[in-house]
């Protein structure tokens, strides 16, 4: 009798267990629509879906480089239901903006999921179309040739630093709300040049809207042949983004691994994986601790580039 109540007692907890998920569930992107990470999360979203077994609706919160998207996230009920994809701010936005979450007190890291070289881009009516010639141009002009990023202390601003500081020159920030509002701008000769993922600024490049300067790989990239390294002229000089899925902290172990385990499946879908790679991504689908690991290196790593460059909110 004692066995018969103890599993009538325990039978709605199994049930409420078993029960992920039972109700549609949601990804924030922290960015405007069009942007690469905006990209990646419908590319991915059907197969995702699919198999986690409820709809997934894509939600875009753009705003501070990534923070108050993120911030939504980390208040959300840790439940499996709302999920956050990141671009490579998420690692430094706690550096500079005072209202984003810690990272690594708020929020799950499940997967770094891709990476990809940034291609570094210039305006048609930039006239110069090599990396050499942009140092010039920016050495003949300090203060005037413009670079656009997703805001302060992105990937492409830290980049933009970086390059002032191997090239000894001096350019103006133009920062906008997230790579979709950064690419119209530069069609739009907007501003300058930009550093850019190269899956989202390739399809400008071959249609000959913006001149590609340089890829921030280790090599060149297959897709783009003919465009010189970075590092062909700065040796070591390399910029490269990436992307991770997260969830609030405290999400149940199991409720976590069954979203790891179906974006991993997502990924490893022979269709969906040649179209990232073929966009120019980096497969990498990671384990929970190698990407929590990641993040903190370079939280690190770039923090200390901020504190030393007296990067500001702008």
């Amino acid at each position: 009798m004692k066995r018969i109540l103890a599993a009538f007692l325990l039978a709605p907890c199994l049930a409420l267990a078993q029960a992920y998920p039972n109700k549609p569930a949601r990804i924030v992107v922290p960015f405007p629509p069009g942007g690469t990470t905006d990209l990646i999360a419908r590319m991915v979203q059907a197969k995702f879906q699919e198999f986690l077994g409820t709809q997934v609706l894509i939600e875009n919160k753009g705003g501070a480089g990534g923070s108050i998207g993120a911030a939504d996230v980390a208040r959300s009920a840790p439940d499996g239901y709302s999920m956050l994809m990141v671009f490579d701010t998420h690692a430094v936005n706690h550096h500079v903006y005072k209202d984003a979450p810690d990272p690594f007190k708020t929020l799950d890291h499940l997967m770094l999921m891709v990476t990809s070289p940034s291609s570094l881009v210039a305006g048609t009516a930039f006239a110069p179309s090599d990396l050499k010639g942009v140092v010039a141009a920016a050495k003949a002009q300090p203060g005037l040739v413009t670079y656009g990023t997703v805001g302060s202390a992105s990937s492409n601003h830290l980049g933009s630093l970086l390059l002032e500081q191997v090239g000894g020159v001096k350019m103006l920030h133009v920062p906008y709300k997230g790579g979709g509002p950064l690419v119209q701008a530069m069609l739009g000769n907007q501003v300058n040049i930009a550093f850019i993922s190269t899956p989202l600024i390739l399809p400008h490049i071959k249609a000959g809207k913006v001149k590609p300067i340089a890829v921030g790989g280790k090599q060149r990239m297959a897709v783009l042949p003919d465009v010189a390294t970075l590092s062909e002229t700065f040796p070591g000089f390399e910029q490269v983004s990436w992307f991770g899925l997260l969830v609030p902290m405290g999400t149940p172990k199991d409720v976590s691994a069954k979203i790891h385990g179906a974006m991993a499946k997502a990924l490893a879908v022979p269709e969906v994986r040649q179209k990232l790679i073929d966009g120019g991504f980096e497969m990498v689908a990671s384990s929970p601790e190698e990407f929590l690991r990641f993040v903190r290196a370079e939280s690190d790593k770039l923090g200390k580039l901020i504190r030393d460059s007296g990067i500001k909110v702008e």
